[in-house]
């Protein structure tokens, strides 16, 4: 508003000088016929007004640049806004990094994570005891397994039992089943389940009950192993789970390697009478070109032979380790007491005869012991 009344003021001084300058130039002509140099006179009053008023116009865009005031406030104004806006890109930059940083260090610490996780199952897979997904996590809702004791009865004729496994139990086996329940298993089905797949072992009653580190623990002081035996130990802590599996591989590997020593001189024979029969030699044509091959060749046909050998003697391996898995269960079988049906009462009827006479013996000795004392007093 101050500009535009400094605008108009001026303006208003110009015309007027203009207007003045018109009129002292006209009071001279006293009317007479202009001359010339009046047309003249006139012209160059009318350059000068009209520079004047030009003048005046711009003025005002000369003492804008010249202004202290108004325009010192302005300036410090533009300078507030320019610095607050600078400190805003300052502040959303430094945002920005922080927040890319953040995202670094969180994607860094996943991966971490990941991979420690995935080192740990590999290691689990290869038997060193390293926690993994499967043992520390529990579904939503649910309670983690508990340790349960187990109960033990016959399957007979007159008293079949079902199996969660097979229906029915066979007659004349045992079943087993958590204590204070009637979900029977065979006990030679739920050691060779276990065996094979122990994943599928819990499962068969919902995950409720930890099975194998209740029943088939050594530490557990429910497990069944503790009624084997030495030929059980031998047999299911030595053969079978030591080193998961690798004192029966190397077992197994040392008696092939003997064998084939041992049958040596024989094989030495049968390969030499090969290499010097006619019928071999008959079929150089054949055989020539693989001797004669490079060696790209000779690496293939030796991958493949070892390969073969491999799968032998991985088949080798899982039939000892199933006949082992058999003995395992015939041992169970004849050790694991019976603690529901009617052997169970007569082999507690039993135990309970042979410390009443255990007792009796005790006694009869001692009246015999105390007539002797009674004859040496009275010896006649």
């Amino acid at each position: 508003m101050i500009m535009l009344c400094h605008r108009s003021l001026l303006a208003t001084l110009a015309i007027a000088l203009a207007i003045e300058r018109g009129t002292a130039a006209g009071s001279h002509s006293s009317w007479r016929r202009p001359s010339r140099n009046s047309f003249a006179s006139i012209s160059e009053n009318t350059r000068c007004a009209s520079s004047s008023i030009t003048d005046a116009l711009s003025l005002p865009l000369k003492l804008r640049g010249g202004s202290t005031i108004v325009d010192d406030d302005d300036n410090a104004d533009d300078e507030e806004e320019n610095d607050e806006e600078e400190r805003r890109k300052m502040q959303q930059q430094k945002q920005e990094e922080f927040e890319k940083l953040s995202k670094y260090r969180t994607e860094q610490q996943i991966l971490y994570q990941l991979r420690s996780t995935y080192l740990s199952e590999m290691l689990a897979l290869r038997g060193v005891p390293l926690p993994t997904i499967t043992s520390v996590s529990t579904a939503d809702g649910d309670k983690p397994p508990e340790k349960v004791d187990w109960d033990c009865a016959m399957c007979t004729e007159e008293d079949p039992k079902s199996c969660l496994y097979s229906f029915d139990a066979e007659p004349n086996t045992k079943v087993v089943a958590p204590l204070g329940t009637d979900q029977w298993i065979s006990l030679s089905a739920l050691n060779r389940l276990r065996r094979t797949d122990p994943t599928k072992v819990e499962p068969m009653w919902h995950s409720r009950y930890s099975i194998l580190k209740s029943w088939f623990a050594d530490e557990s002081e429910f497990s069944m192993l503790q009624h084997v035996g030495v030929k059980g130990f031998l047999i299911s802590s030595v053969l079978l789970d030591g080193g998961n599996g690798l004192v029966l591989r190397s077992l197994l590997i040392m008696t092939v390697l003997s064998v084939i020593i041992t049958l040596m001189p024989l094989l030495e024979f049968i390969v030499g009478r090969i290499i010097v029969s006619a019928p071999f030699w008959a079929q150089w044509t054949t055989w020539g070109r693989v001797v004669r091959a490079g060696f790209p060749l000779k690496l293939l046909i030796g991958q493949l032979a070892w390969k073969g050998v491999a799968t032998t003697f991985s088949k080798l391996e899982n039939n000892v380790r199933e006949y082992i898995v058999d003995m395992e269960c015939e041992i169970l079988e004849e050790s694991v007491p019976l603690t529901v049906g009617v052997d169970s009462v007569e082999e507690e009827d039993d135990t309970d005869v042979e410390e009443v006479e255990s007792e009796d013996v005790i006694v009869d000795g001692e009246d015999f012991d105390s007539y002797d004392d009674y004859d040496d007093q009275y010896d006649y």
